[in-house]
Order: C-alpha cells, then sequence, then structure tokens
C-alpha cells in the first residue's frame, strides 16, 4: 500500500475501536461507564497482537496489548463465542475491570479479535465499590479466569447469573455486561465489513504493513535517546497495611536497536492491594514510551517492537497469586511512570517533565442496605507535572488515566451525596520558572450511612520538580475535618463530611531571582 491507503487503512481500523466505544457508553446502567468513560477497545490479529485501539485508557490499553496473546492462545474458539474474564493473574488488571474478548472468522477461519475493558464498580467485594483496603485478591470480589459467557452467539445464562449474583445490583451490572457484548458485535460487524472489502489475505497483509509502518516510526523517535543505562527510583507510600516507603526503582538500558526495561531492585510484593502482575508494569511503560513518538504513530504491535522489559518474579510489579491488586491498577502503575520518566530526564532532560499528581485518588463508596444498595466510584483529577514547553495543567487527570469527571448534577441525582465544595487547590503545584498543575479540593457530604474505601498515593512522598523546579504539595483525606490515612475503609453517617485535597504536578526550572531593588 502508498501511504494514504495505509493511513486510511489504519484510520479505519482505529475507527472500529471507536464505534465500540460509542455504543458502550451508551447503551451502559452505571455512572462509571456512561458518565466516567471508564472503558477500553482494541483490535486484535488473531495471534491476539494489537492491532489498533482507541483513545481510550492507557492503563487498560496497554495491559491488554502485553497479555492478549497469552489469552487466545489459551482457548480453542468457535464463530459466535464471547469470554469474560477479569482474573489478574489470567490476562486481566484489577478485578473491577472486566474484559470481553470475541473472535472473527472470515472465509472460514479465524482472522481478528475484538475486545473491550470496562470498570465494575460493583464486582462483588466486601465493600461497596469493589475496591477494598485488601490483604488478598479473594477479598476484592468474584475472580473470573477465561470463560465463554456467550457460546456460538448464545448467552450463557448460568454464567451470567453467577456473576451477577455475586452484585449488590444486578438489574445495574447485567446492563452493563450486555452495553460490553453488544459493543463487541457492533466490532465486529464493522470489522467484517472492513475484512471483507479486502479479502482476508490482503487485510493480513496491510496489517504486517502497519506494523512495520509502526517500527519504523517508533524506532526513529526512540533513536533520539542517547545509547546509555539511566536509572531512578520512587517510593510508594504505604500499602494500607503497614508497610511504608516501597521503592520501585528502575534501569533502563538503551542500546543502538533496542530498549531494555528492568525493575530489578523494586521491592517484594507486599500485604497490601498495591501489587499488580507484570501486565499492568508493561502499561506504564508503553505509555511513556509512545509519549516520544509521534503523534501519528499508529497504536498497534509493531509500535512496541523494541521495548522489552523484565522485573523479578514476585516483586511488587510482578506480582504472584493470591497478592491482593486493587490498587496496583491504578496508584503502582501511575508510580511506574514516574519512575521511568524520572530515568529518562537523565536522557532527554528537555523533553521530559515533573512527576504529575501520581494518584487517581479512587474513591469507593455505598451501602448494602437490603433493597436499597448503591455502589459509587470515581478518579479525582489533580496537577499535571510542568514541562520545559509549559506549565502543567490543573485539575486533570494524568497518564494512566483518561476519564471524565462525573458530572455533579449525575452524582447527585443517583446517589445520597452532595457535593458541597469542588476548586481548584491554589498553591499545590511545584514552583519553579514553569509551575506545576494545582490539584482539586473534592468535598462531599453523605445525605445517608454509608461504606466509604478511599486508596490514595502521594499522600506523603511527594511529586518532585525537575530541572531545579520545587515538588508539588501532597495529597490530604480528611472527614469532618480529621485527617485520614491514604488508604482506608470506614463507616459514615449522614451529614459527615469528606474532603479529599489531591496533590499538584511538580515545577520545571529555577524561579529567576527578582531584581534586587535600587537604593535612590
Amino acid at each position: 500500500m502508498n501511504a494514504i491507503e495505509l493511513g486510511l487503512f489504519a484510520s479505519r481500523l482505529e475507527s472500529v475501536c471507536e464505534e465500540m466505544g460509542l455504543v458502550l457508553r451508551q447503551a451502559a446502567f452505571s455512572t462509571n461507564i456512561r458518565d466516567r468513560l471508564d472503558f477500553s477497545s482494541a483490535v486484535f490479529d488473531r495471534n491476539g497482537r494489537l492491532g489498533a485501539q482507541a483513545a481510550h485508557i492507557p492503563v487498560h490499553l496497554g495491559s491488554m496489548a502485553y497479555a492478549m496473546a497469552d489469552i487466545v492462545g489459551a482457548l480453542d474458539w468457535a464463530e459466535g463465542d464471547m469470554v469474560v474474564l477479569n482474573d489478574p493473574f489470567l490476562g486481566g488488571t484489577h478485578l473491577p475491570d472486566v474484559t470481553l474478548v470475541a473472535p472473527l472468522f472470515a472465509e472460514g477461519r479465524l482472522v481478528a479479535f475484538v475486545a473491550n475493558r470496562a470498570h465494575h464498580a460493583d464486582i462483588g467485594a466486601s465493600v461497596p465499590g469493589s475496591m477494598p483496603v485488601s490483604r488478598t485478591l479473594d477479598e476484592e470480589g468474584l475472580i473470573i479466569p477465561p470463560c465463554r459467557l456467550v457460546r456460538q452467539g448464545e448467552i450463557d445464562q448460568p454464567l451470567l447469573a453467577r456473576v451477577l449474583g455475586a452484585t449488590g445490583n444486578p438489574d445495574d451490572s447485567r446492563g452493563d455486561f450486555f452495553a460490553q457484548i453488544g459493543a463487541n458485535r457492533a466490532g465486529l460487524a464493522r470489522l467484517a465489513s472492513l475484512i471483507e472489502g479486502r479479502g482476508v489475505t490482503a487485510y493480513e497483509a496491510a496489517i504486517r504493513e502497519l506494523d512495520d509502518y509502526a517500527e519504523r516510526l517508533a524506532r526513529a523517535a526512540l533513536r533520539e535517546i542517547p545509547l546509555g543505562t539511566y536509572r531512578f527510583e520512587d517510593r510508594m507510600d504505604d500499602d494500607g497495611q503497614g508497610t511504608e516507603n516501597i521503592p520501585i526503582r528502575v534501569s533502563i538500558e538503551v542500546l543502538p536497536e533496542r530498549i531494555h526495561v528492568d525493575f530489578a531492585g523494586t521491592a517484594d510484593q507486599v500485604p497490601g492491594n498495591i501489587n499488580c502482575p507484570l501486565s499492568v508494569a508493561a502499561a506504564a511503560v508503553f505509555y511513556v514510551f509512545r509519549c516520544l513518538m509521534p503523534p501519528q504513530t499508529p497504536a498497534c504491535a509493531g509500535t512496541f517492537r523494541s521495548i522489552d522489559l523484565s522485573a523479578p518474579l514476585g516483586c511488587l510489579l510482578h506480582a504472584q497469586r493470591p497478592a491482593a491488586v486493587a490498587a496496583g491498577n491504578v496508584e503502582t502503575s501511575s508510580r511506574v511512570v514516574d519512575v521511568v520518566l524520572g530515568a529518562l530526564a537523565q536522557a532527554i532532560p528537555d523533553r521530559i517533565p515533573a512527576a504529575s499528581q501520581g494518584s487517581m485518588n479512587n474513591l469507593a463508596v455505598g451501602s448494602a442496605a437490603p433493597g436499597a444498595a448503591w455502589n459509587y466510584y470515581e478518579t479525582i483529577g489533580g496537577g499535571m507535572g510542568a514541562g520545559a514547553t509549559g506549565g502543567g495543567w490543573s485539575g486533570v487527570q494524568t497518564h494512566m488515566t483518561n476519564t471524565l469527571n462525573t458530572p455533579i448534577e449525575v452524582l447527585e441525582a443517583h446517589y445520597p451525596l452532595r457535593v458541597t465544595r469542588y476548586a481548584l487547590r491554589s498553591g499545590s503545584g511545584g514552583r519553579g520558572a514553569r509551575p506545576g498543575g494545582e490539584g482539586l479540593i473534592r468535598e462531599l457530604t453523605f445525605l445517608a450511612p454509608a461504606e466509604t474505601t478511599l486508596l490514595t498515593e502521594r499522600r506523603r512522598i511527594a511529586p518532585w520538580g525537575i530541572a531545579g523546579g520545587g515538588p508539588a504539595q501532597c495529597g490530604r483525606n480528611r472527614l469532618n475535618g480529621q485527617d485520614l490515612p491514604p488508604k482506608v475503609s470506614l463507616h459514615v453517617e449522614g451529614g459527615d463530611r469528606l474532603t479529599i485535597e489531591t496533590p499538584g504536578g511538580g515545577g520545571w526550572g529555577t524561579e529567576p531571582t527578582p531584581p534586587k531593588a535600587r537604593l535612590r
């Protein structure tokens, strides 16, 4: 194909993923999927290699790209099947992220897969929101190994009933699962039309050309990093179970045609839930290097051929069953971004920003009261780190998340909550020639008793500045004015007030010294 044909092909593949996302959003019942857009979709080749993805959630997409080959290779596929899974140690990330994978057959053979991943606020954990301060995976909800939710076009009703039976509001959960099924069916229809117009042989040849093109663009971008080995270390605040100042260490070796990212020296897996499978660490690594590539680089397997990574088995970033992982997907992935950026700042300092807020500030809240069960989950934005070309943005989701905030009107219409304050946190960004972005203040008043969980980071260890810039302010959690730890589950009563102050972003560059006043 010539350049124009290849560009059109890449755009058509990406549009398949975009349409899947639109179907999922419009059909979903929960605010987390419908309003916050906590979902992702992608297309893969018959071997599970990434073909295209929509611009959804980096931690979803990168982890799927890393793990999908193992998922599809472990099963026998038939036309009309759809496999569901959430097991972090068998291709998932954490239990609330439920993935549906569907094969596409054309000309009598398996050609491709479509997949979507959506965060379910209720997956049967012991606390509302299914993001507990846990010690084992079993405490985090229903574990779904890869199994067929749809067989030759027919939904496995007993399996669906078992999954829904673990939730507090099965009607809403059923709606979200049907939305995911519908999204995959829309993706299959659009992808089948694309393949039918070209033929299977030509389609697979185009996928190979797209991968090769992406690899050329990626290699050209990565060659701009000077050869050498670059190291960095940052730390997690705690694991919610008493372990504090938990190190994540990285060594990035830049070779003439490859980059190897090694996390040797990172802490062993911990009792709390900030552990993560290697696929989550891979998602963070892929995200950082993708940011260094030209915008037109396709999001496909070829993009990441030149990058490999390793982490010791049993460490925080390559945890083993039955490690708790609920916060690893959201909080630890954010810190992996920080350490990879910190290492690369030694090689290409003008292209690397200061640390952003480094937390998704997870809030899970709800009630299991009979006949009035409800679940709510959100992540809260903060400050973005400043860089050589501009100051950090304020009050935004950064790096591994790409969701919206929940509109106040939606939140208050559906749940016994009132938003009594929502504002930028003045002065929370790091000082510098280019200041870091400001965090947010989000204050909720409860109108009824509820169970609440906070899984947050950067409450003790501040986001760092760069090139002489200052660190940002740490975040802060309070209930009725009293400080809370970074990770906590607690019961609240009607009238209680929860205040979450999110971290800012680090500053860039030394502030110019103001001129001294001259005496007359």
